[in-house]
């Protein structure tokens, strides 16, 4: 079978669009419905709806999409072993970034992985660790940074650091004036968070009981990058680590002092999927992450 209607069908139905499937393919779009018409005639049945809301999987669709998916991985996977018997370390490998850490972390990777290894393709996913861990888990991802609040030694995982939380929001705010802020005065601030689950939320949900004061989550967004808008409007403040919003302080946009009494410990570790064998590039890859992340994350 000819592969690219497959993988035709897979960017329609992730990104629910013909036209924005096409720009991701660097297709026309009439050919990225020629593959979508091509599988359909072939299988006898629809695979996409149209709605209101742009290209939806139909009920066939929905049933064959993950079953596609395994055949896609498995021909990568295949390219790879391949690559690899020949002496390349080569392929794709799926890499999964908390926000946090992506700015930093990932031109390092780049250029690290261009000299060491310039076969292997980076495929990034920017998130936040419960996302991360529901893909890894599935086997989207070959390995992920990401975010714990308690021990990661039990999962398993690879400690990168430990970093401590800030309140950020707009320079000026007498909280923001000194150098910490203690936990008790979080009570009554807006905050924007990440909306639960979420490892931050669940911590900030067991502090306040155990402190016997409330928070006021005015917002909850799933993107650091909205989290950061909102608290340089001055409307309300976040909790992020330094590393996520150095830029924003040394441009003058956001102010950020840590938060004690108790302070909030961020345990930043590598996790790698149990799903399949770790390619020989994944490896590689890993290993470079854990380097350069701990460098980044060093005291």
């Amino acid at each position: 079978m000819n592969l690219k209607p497959l993988i035709t069908f897979c960017l329609v139905a992730d990104l629910g669009s013909l036209s924005r499937a096409a720009v991701a393919a660097g297709l026309a779009q009439s050919l990225v419905s020629r593959h979508i018409a091509q599988l359909e005639s072939q299988w006898g049945d629809r695979l996409f709806v149209r709605t209101g809301r742009g290209m939806v999987l139909s009920e066939f669709g929905q049933r064959i999409h993950p079953q596609i998916q395994r055949v896609l991985e498995q021909v990568s996977y295949l390219e790879t072993v391949a690559s690899e018997a020949a002496g390349v370390v080569s392929g794709t490998v799926h890499v999964g970034v908390l926000p946090s850490m992506s700015r930093q972390l990932l031109p390092l990777l780049f250029s690290d992985l261009r000299a060491r290894a310039p076969a292997i393709r980076l495929h990034v996913i920017e998130g936040f660790s419960g996302e991360l861990d529901e893909q890894l888990s599935s086997g989207r991802l070959d390995l992920s940074v990401v975010n714990r609040y308690g021990s990661s030694a039990a999962r398993g995982e690879d400690v990168l650091g430990i970093v401590e939380t800030y309140l950020v929001g707009k320079p000026g705010h007498p909280l923001l004036a000194g150098k910490k802020v203690l936990f008790k005065q979080l009570a009554g601030l807006p905050l924007v968070l990440p909306a639960t689950p979420n490892g931050l939320r669940s911590t900030l949900d067991q502090l306040s009981r155990r402190h016997g004061l409330q928070l006021d989550v005015v917002m909850e967004v799933d993107t650091s990058t909205a989290m950061k808008d909102v608290a340089s409007s001055g409307h309300a403040f976040t909790l992020l680590p330094a590393m996520a919003v150095s830029q924003e302080i040394n441009a003058g946009s956001l102010a950020a002092v840590p938060i004690v009494s108790p302070a909030i410990k961020r345990t930043i570790a590598l996790s790698v999927t149990s799903q399949r064998p770790q390619s020989k590039a994944a490896r590689l890859v890993a290993v470079r992450v854990r380097h350069l992340a701990m460098k980044l994350l060093a005291p």
